[in-house]
Protein backbone atom coordinates (compact mmCIF):
# COMPACT_ATOMS: atom_id res chain seq x y z
CA UNK A 1 0.00 0.00 0.00
CA UNK A 2 0.92 3.99 -0.91
CA UNK A 3 2.70 5.41 1.99
CA UNK A 4 0.82 8.48 1.04
CA UNK A 5 -2.23 7.08 2.28
CA UNK A 6 -3.80 7.83 5.68
CA UNK A 7 -6.46 5.34 7.39
CA UNK A 8 -8.68 7.14 9.58
CA UNK A 9 -10.54 5.63 12.25
CA UNK A 10 -13.64 7.50 13.91
CA UNK A 11 -13.85 5.28 17.08
CA UNK A 12 -16.27 7.39 18.77
CA UNK A 13 -15.92 7.85 23.09
CA UNK A 14 -12.85 5.66 24.24
CA UNK A 15 -11.49 5.80 27.65
CA UNK A 16 -8.08 7.07 28.03
CA UNK A 17 -6.36 3.87 28.95
CA UNK A 18 -7.74 1.75 25.93
CA UNK A 19 -6.73 4.49 23.63
CA UNK A 20 -3.46 4.84 24.64
CA UNK A 21 -3.37 0.98 24.48
CA UNK A 22 -4.34 0.91 20.80
CA UNK A 23 -1.30 3.75 20.11
CA UNK A 24 0.85 1.66 21.53
CA UNK A 25 -0.37 -1.37 19.91
CA UNK A 26 -0.68 -0.01 16.43
CA UNK A 27 3.17 1.96 16.89
CA UNK A 28 4.93 -1.05 17.50
CA UNK A 29 3.57 -2.83 14.73
CA UNK A 30 4.24 -0.06 12.10
CA UNK A 31 7.40 -0.10 13.92
CA UNK A 32 7.64 -3.73 13.15
CA UNK A 33 6.12 -3.66 9.62
CA UNK A 34 3.11 -5.42 10.58
CA UNK A 35 0.83 -2.68 9.62
CA UNK A 36 1.89 -0.65 6.33
CA UNK A 37 0.58 2.42 6.50
CA UNK A 38 -0.08 5.20 8.21
CA UNK A 39 -3.18 5.58 11.17
CA UNK A 40 -5.26 8.35 12.40
CA UNK A 41 -7.19 7.75 15.39
CA UNK A 42 -9.76 10.30 16.06
CA UNK A 43 -11.88 10.20 19.19
CA UNK A 44 -13.41 11.18 22.68
CA UNK A 45 -12.49 10.97 25.68
CA UNK A 46 -14.43 11.07 29.26
CA UNK A 47 -12.79 14.08 31.23
CA UNK A 48 -9.15 12.67 32.40
CA UNK A 49 -5.66 14.57 33.06
CA UNK A 50 -2.52 13.45 31.02
CA UNK A 51 1.06 14.61 32.05
CA UNK A 52 3.66 14.72 29.52
CA UNK A 53 7.36 14.27 30.29
CA UNK A 54 8.14 17.95 31.41
CA UNK A 55 4.86 18.25 33.81
CA UNK A 56 4.44 19.54 37.14
CA UNK A 57 2.94 18.58 40.31
CA UNK A 58 2.07 21.95 40.95
CA UNK A 59 0.41 22.45 37.43
CA UNK A 60 -2.47 20.22 38.82
CA UNK A 61 -4.45 22.12 40.62
CA UNK A 62 -7.96 20.47 41.40
CA UNK A 63 -7.50 16.52 40.73
CA UNK A 64 -10.33 15.56 42.76
CA UNK A 65 -12.83 13.48 40.82
CA UNK A 66 -10.79 12.93 37.83
CA UNK A 67 -8.48 10.00 36.42
CA UNK A 68 -4.90 11.21 36.03
CA UNK A 69 -2.35 9.53 33.99
CA UNK A 70 1.23 10.46 33.54
CA UNK A 71 2.47 9.22 29.61
CA UNK A 72 5.79 9.65 27.30
CA UNK A 73 4.46 12.57 25.16
CA UNK A 74 6.23 15.56 25.24
CA UNK A 75 4.84 18.48 27.07
CA UNK A 76 3.27 19.46 30.23
CA UNK A 77 -0.82 18.87 31.61
CA UNK A 78 -3.95 18.82 29.62
CA UNK A 79 -7.33 18.44 30.16
CA UNK A 80 -9.13 15.92 27.46
CA UNK A 81 -12.84 15.45 27.80
CA UNK A 82 -16.24 15.38 25.75
CA UNK A 83 -16.31 18.14 23.23
CA UNK A 84 -12.71 17.73 22.50
CA UNK A 85 -11.61 15.94 18.72
CA UNK A 86 -8.66 13.70 19.66
CA UNK A 87 -6.60 12.81 17.31
CA UNK A 88 -3.47 10.32 17.42
CA UNK A 89 -1.50 10.03 13.96
CA UNK A 90 0.37 6.52 13.88
CA UNK A 91 2.85 8.03 11.39
CA UNK A 92 6.02 6.68 9.90
CA UNK A 93 8.28 9.95 9.41
CA UNK A 94 10.37 7.78 7.37
CA UNK A 95 7.71 8.35 4.64
CA UNK A 96 7.34 11.25 5.04
CA UNK A 97 10.22 13.80 6.90
CA UNK A 98 12.90 12.43 9.39
CA UNK A 99 12.38 15.91 11.15
CA UNK A 100 10.73 16.15 14.76
CA UNK A 101 10.19 20.47 14.46
CA UNK A 102 8.39 19.72 10.78
CA UNK A 103 6.12 17.44 11.84
CA UNK A 104 4.65 19.58 14.95
CA UNK A 105 4.48 22.63 12.57
CA UNK A 106 2.98 20.25 9.47
CA UNK A 107 0.53 19.29 12.37
CA UNK A 108 -0.32 22.98 13.52
CA UNK A 109 -0.89 23.37 10.19
CA UNK A 110 -3.10 20.54 9.59
CA UNK A 111 -5.21 22.06 12.29
CA UNK A 112 -5.03 25.71 11.08
CA UNK A 113 -5.94 24.99 7.66
CA UNK A 114 -9.32 22.59 9.44
CA UNK A 115 -9.97 25.70 11.46
CA UNK A 116 -9.89 27.67 8.31
CA UNK A 117 -12.54 25.79 6.70
CA UNK A 118 -14.82 26.42 9.91
CA UNK A 119 -13.85 30.11 9.42
CA UNK A 120 -11.75 30.71 12.22
CA UNK A 121 -8.52 32.19 12.09
CA UNK A 122 -5.74 30.09 13.57
CA UNK A 123 -2.40 31.02 14.50
CA UNK A 124 0.59 29.91 15.77
CA UNK A 125 2.18 31.63 18.96
CA UNK A 126 5.79 32.16 18.95
CA UNK A 127 7.66 30.03 21.60
CA UNK A 128 4.59 27.91 22.37
CA UNK A 129 3.39 24.59 20.15
CA UNK A 130 0.12 24.01 19.58
CA UNK A 131 -2.52 26.49 17.54
CA UNK A 132 -4.00 29.91 18.89
CA UNK A 133 -6.66 32.60 17.75
CA UNK A 134 -6.22 36.02 18.26
CA UNK A 135 -8.60 38.59 18.86
CA UNK A 136 -9.15 41.90 21.36
CA UNK A 137 -8.40 40.02 24.28
CA UNK A 138 -5.27 38.69 22.89
CA UNK A 139 -4.01 34.97 22.13
CA UNK A 140 -6.78 32.16 23.22
CA UNK A 141 -5.68 28.55 23.08
CA UNK A 142 -7.94 26.45 21.03
CA UNK A 143 -5.76 23.24 20.18
CA UNK A 144 -3.13 21.53 21.99
CA UNK A 145 0.04 19.09 20.98
CA UNK A 146 1.68 16.90 22.47
CA UNK A 147 3.78 13.85 20.95
CA UNK A 148 6.12 11.08 21.31
CA UNK A 149 8.27 9.57 18.48
CA UNK A 150 10.35 6.42 18.23
CA UNK A 151 12.30 5.64 15.91
CA UNK A 152 10.11 7.97 13.52
CA UNK A 153 7.20 6.47 14.40
CA UNK A 154 4.66 8.50 15.80
CA UNK A 155 1.80 8.31 18.76
CA UNK A 156 0.25 10.93 21.05
CA UNK A 157 -0.88 13.70 18.93
CA UNK A 158 -3.65 16.99 19.16
CA UNK A 159 -6.76 18.10 21.04
CA UNK A 160 -8.86 19.83 19.48
CA UNK A 161 -11.44 22.14 21.86
CA UNK A 162 -14.89 21.97 19.58
CA UNK A 163 -17.53 22.48 22.35
CA UNK A 164 -15.60 21.57 25.27
CA UNK A 165 -16.79 22.56 28.74
CA UNK A 166 -13.57 24.87 29.36
CA UNK A 167 -14.58 25.49 32.52
CA UNK A 168 -12.54 22.02 32.90
CA UNK A 169 -9.65 23.61 32.27
CA UNK A 170 -9.38 25.68 35.81
CA UNK A 171 -8.44 22.19 37.27
CA UNK A 172 -4.70 22.59 35.88
CA UNK A 173 -2.40 25.19 34.43
CA UNK A 174 -3.02 24.54 30.86
CA UNK A 175 0.35 22.73 28.89
CA UNK A 176 2.39 24.96 31.85
CA UNK A 177 1.90 28.39 30.62
CA UNK A 178 0.63 30.67 33.66
CA UNK A 179 -2.96 32.95 32.85
CA UNK A 180 -3.53 30.75 29.47
CA UNK A 181 -6.60 31.20 27.73
CA UNK A 182 -8.63 28.45 26.37
CA UNK A 183 -11.09 28.71 23.73
CA UNK A 184 -13.20 26.07 21.69
CA UNK A 185 -14.50 26.10 17.82
CA UNK A 186 -17.79 26.64 19.59
CA UNK A 187 -17.07 29.55 21.20
CA UNK A 188 -15.00 31.26 18.74
CA UNK A 189 -17.89 31.04 16.54
CA UNK A 190 -20.53 31.58 18.78
CA UNK A 191 -23.13 28.85 19.96
CA UNK A 192 -26.33 28.61 17.97
CA UNK A 193 -24.32 29.17 14.82
CA UNK A 194 -24.19 26.82 12.13
CA UNK A 195 -26.18 23.56 11.16
CA UNK A 196 -25.90 21.72 13.98
CA UNK A 197 -23.26 19.57 12.90
CA UNK A 198 -20.40 20.79 14.13
CA UNK A 199 -18.60 18.05 15.38
CA UNK A 200 -19.41 15.84 12.22
CA UNK A 201 -18.08 19.09 10.27
CA UNK A 202 -14.91 19.71 12.11
CA UNK A 203 -13.99 16.03 11.74
CA UNK A 204 -14.55 16.32 7.82
CA UNK A 205 -12.15 19.35 8.17
CA UNK A 206 -9.71 17.92 10.24
CA UNK A 207 -9.13 15.10 7.41
CA UNK A 208 -9.11 17.44 5.07
CA UNK A 209 -6.35 19.40 6.72
CA UNK A 210 -4.27 16.56 7.27
CA UNK A 211 -4.50 15.83 3.18
CA UNK A 212 -3.12 18.93 2.29
CA UNK A 213 -0.65 19.37 5.26
CA UNK A 214 0.73 15.65 4.74
CA UNK A 215 0.12 15.55 1.24
CA UNK A 216 -1.81 11.95 1.75
CA UNK A 217 -5.16 9.81 0.77
CA UNK A 218 -7.38 9.45 3.47
CA UNK A 219 -9.15 6.21 3.69
CA UNK A 220 -11.73 5.16 5.90
CA UNK A 221 -11.12 2.28 8.05
CA UNK A 222 -14.59 1.33 8.34
CA UNK A 223 -14.32 0.74 4.40
CA UNK A 224 -11.30 -1.63 4.89
CA UNK A 225 -11.63 -4.65 5.51
CA UNK A 226 -8.27 -5.57 5.39
CA UNK A 227 -7.50 -2.04 7.88
CA UNK A 228 -9.95 -3.55 10.58
CA UNK A 229 -7.84 -6.50 10.39
CA UNK A 230 -4.45 -5.21 10.64
CA UNK A 231 -5.74 -2.51 13.94
CA UNK A 232 -7.40 -6.27 15.52
CA UNK A 233 -4.71 -8.16 14.98
CA UNK A 234 -1.80 -5.28 16.28
CA UNK A 235 -3.89 -5.01 18.99
CA UNK A 236 -4.61 -8.72 20.15
CA UNK A 237 -0.86 -9.25 20.16
CA UNK A 238 0.40 -6.53 22.07
CA UNK A 239 -2.54 -6.71 24.73
CA UNK A 240 -3.60 -10.42 25.19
Amino acid sequence: MSAHVLQVVRAGVVPYAEALAWQRALAQARLEGRLPHDVLLLLEHPSVLTLGRTSRETHVLRPEGIDVFEVERGGDVTYHGPGQLVGYPILDLAGHRKDLHWYLRTLEQALIDALAELGIAGVRNPGHTGVWTRGEGGVRKIASIGVHVKQWVTWHGFALNVTTDLAQFDRIVACGIPDVVMTSIERERGRGKGDGSIWDGTVAAVVRGFERAFGVTARSAELSPVVSHTLKGALGETLC
